[in-house]
């Protein structure tokens, strides 16, 4: 097909000559993303003995006529099969290099995985590790605060039995000095009086 030929049928189409190609290699260059999403079709002219290749676009409810073309009769039948042959082993040597290349890819991205999985197996044990470590340093940061918090009541409570001892000695003495105070005060009075009786009997 002539550059002029693909030129009037993006004209007749009435697209963009650029995007009118890039359909055409959706369209005639069978890929995954072309399943499906376009319609083939050869009729036969009896009166002028032509045969026309005609291909669609699917669209949701339609389809449109992309463009066509006349297949020509050929000579040589055998040469025409060749390098239908030739093109196919073509392809295939193309899609052989492809999936060696995608082969390769798959082993390289597996072996990544498995040292990202290994990594990863390091790291989830580094962190268990860490984690019963700083466990056992809680447990006996956590030990030695209930040691001195025991240490630290057990002071208060010595305190405070002190201090009722101390309070307990006072009153205790404070008690006592009263009562001397008193028995000093009852002896006076008996002095007192001994030295009236002492007078009384002496003569006068």
């Amino acid at each position: 097909v002539s550059e002029a030929e693909i030129s009037k049928e993006a004209a007749d189409m009435e697209m963009n000559r650029e995007k009118y190609v890039e359909e055409l290699k959706k369209a005639l260059i069978t890929g995954e993303e072309s399943v499906g999403k376009y319609n083939f079709a050869v009729s036969r002219d009896e009166e002028n003995m032509e045969c026309c290749f005609s291909y669609e676009r699917n669209l949701k409810d339609a389809s449109f006529r992309i463009g066509s073309l006349k297949l020509q009769k050929v000579l040589s039948t055998a040469e025409v099969v060749k390098e239908l042959i030739g093109d196919c082993l073509d392809c295939l040597g193309r899609l052989q290099v492809k999936n060696e290349h995608l082969q390769k890819e798959n082993e390289r991205l597996f072996s990544n995985w498995s040292d990202v999985e290994k990594r990863l197996e390091k790291c989830v044990e580094a962190k268990e590790e860490l984690e019963a470590d700083l466990y056992n340093r809680f447990i006996l940061v956590l030990n030695e605060k209930k040691a001195k918090i025991r240490n630290l009541q057990k002071l208060l409570n010595e305190a405070k039995e002190s201090a009722a001892d101390a309070k307990c000695t006072r009153n205790t003495t404070a008690t006592t000095q009263m009562g001397t105070g008193r028995e000093n005060c009852y002896d006076g009075s008996t002095d007192e009086e001994s030295e009236n009786l002492t007078r009384a009997s002496l003569p006068s």
